[in-house]
């Protein structure tokens, strides 16, 4: 009954245009630039007028702070517990970005009481409601406690260098993903490309994989360059395309963004209304 009400209600923040959509930004190694990408494809949403909240799920090893150069004021953790406001937790950068930081001893969803589910629950309803996308930005790596949320989430983006290693962790990745939920759309990102590569073998080689092993059709979404405005940005703690709108990676991440934004999907997506529900269902099995 609870699960009937719940869709009733997304169906209505749906139609009333209120609805975001749901993003985890994966990878299948550390080191690949991925909360880099997090927060920069974030600022190149805002540029095209949206409403952006990252969720750093990157558990003990969240960096997405130090990247935008603001201190967390605090945690998801902190309002699970009860301790503080969904308000709070929430913050903020003077260009526009919302994030929220995960804090310590998030990695054990299935251990959490009802109670502090239910508390997780009002938090992403909340941020669904006043949010056009909301993005996870999740650990490397394919935990349990990752792959449980992933599940749950709307869309998935791959983020993959052109190393070998990075593009068969990547690939291991997509497919735990996809043995958990079939119909998964995935969009994939190639990053730090030499000046030598276009970009294309990379992800062309895991969209060929995905679909010739397991026959999923994924969305080649685009590359970013090596550029050294990167290391520059990181250093001042700003955004790339804050610091250096003129850069390559600035203009590619710009149209990567406005590309994402202006095709809903082309792939076989389910609706969108079912995140919550999802998200109840996997607790509820993993409590089974």
């Amino acid at each position: 009954m609870r699960d009937q009400a719940e869709a009733l209600r997304m169906k209505m923040l749906k139609s009333q245009g209120q609805l975001s959509r749901s993003i985890a930004v994966v990878s299948g190694k550390g080191g690949v630039g991925k909360s880099n990408f997090s927060t920069n494809f974030s600022y190149a949403l805002i540029a095209s007028g949206k409403k952006v909240v990252i969720v750093d799920m990157d558990i003990g090893m969240g960096n997405v702070h130090i990247l935008l150069g603001v201190t967390a004021r605090n945690s998801l953790k902190d309002y699970l517990e009860g301790n503080k406001g969904i308000e709070e937790i929430i913050n903020h950068t003077d260009e526009g970005l919302d994030f929220i930081s995960g804090g310590s001893g998030l990695d054990k969803v299935m251990e959490w009481s009802p109670n502090i589910f239910e508390r997780l629950i009002e938090v992403f309803e909340y941020l669904q409601k006043k949010y056009d996308f909301v993005l996870f930005d999740m650990g490397a790596g394919a935990t349990q406690s990752a792959i449980e949320l992933i599940v749950a989430i709307d869309e998935v983006i791959v983020i993959s260098t052109t190393e070998p290693t990075s593009i068969t962790d990547a690939y291991s990745m997509m497919k735990f993903i996809y043995l958990k939920d079939p119909e998964k759309a995935f969009h994939i990102v190639g990053n730090r490309v030499s000046r030598s590569d276009n970009g294309s073998d990379t992800v062309t080689r895991l969209q060929f994989a995905m679909r010739q092993f397991l026959e999923k059709e994924t969305q080649i979404l685009g590359f970013l360059p090596e550029d050294p405005a990167v290391h520059k940005a990181v250093l001042a703690q700003k955004p790339y395309l804050l610091l250096y709108p003129s850069a390559p990676i600035s203009k590619k991440m710009s149209a990567l963004a406005a590309e994402f934004v202006h095709v809903e999907s082309k792939l076989d997506q389910p609706s969108r209304i079912g995140f919550l529900g999802k998200l109840r269902n996997v607790f509820a099995k993993g409590r089974g």
